[in-house]
């Protein structure tokens, strides 16, 4: 199996940890909050998950500060085009508020794992893979 295929199956195992986390977060939160200041709330928590699992779990790369300073980029493209597809999806398509995040993900999940894979794949500091006489 390709490196990119492994990378992609292990983003899965991770992203569903992580989307379970902010999910059960957005549903505590619905009784007592707009679904939007819910979802904000949710998935800002899960940006520090995501980090952890995707840096030391998915990609195995190393930490680094260039890295986490750039890491929220990806999930801030997500989350806007997270949160238009929910308004779309409830307040022109009537899906409930409580499964319109669900069809959101299938939407931004992709494009998030491009945008992850590229900033901690692609970065600098990144350590190149060893010589065959290493």
């Amino acid at each position: 199996m390709s490196q990119v295929r492994h990378e992609g199956l292990r983003f899965l195992i991770a992203g569903s940890l992580n989307t379970t986390a902010t999910y059960a977060i957005y549903l505590l939160l619905l009784p007592v909050l707009r679904y939007e200041i819910a979802y904000s709330i949710a998935y800002v928590l899960g940006i520090a998950l995501a980090y952890l699992l995707n840096v030391c779990y998915v990609f195995r790369v190393r930490h680094s500060a260039r890295k986490l300073t750039l890491f929220p980029l990806a999930y801030f493209v997500q989350y806007l085009l997270g949160i238009l597809v929910l308004r779309f999806t409830v307040e022109t398509m009537g899906v409930s508020r409580a499964f319109a995040l669900l069809f959101s993900l299938t939407i931004t999940v992709p494009i998030a794992f491009l945008l992850i894979r590229y900033i901690l794949k692609s970065s600098p500091d990144r350590h190149p893979p060893a010589a065959d006489g290493d």
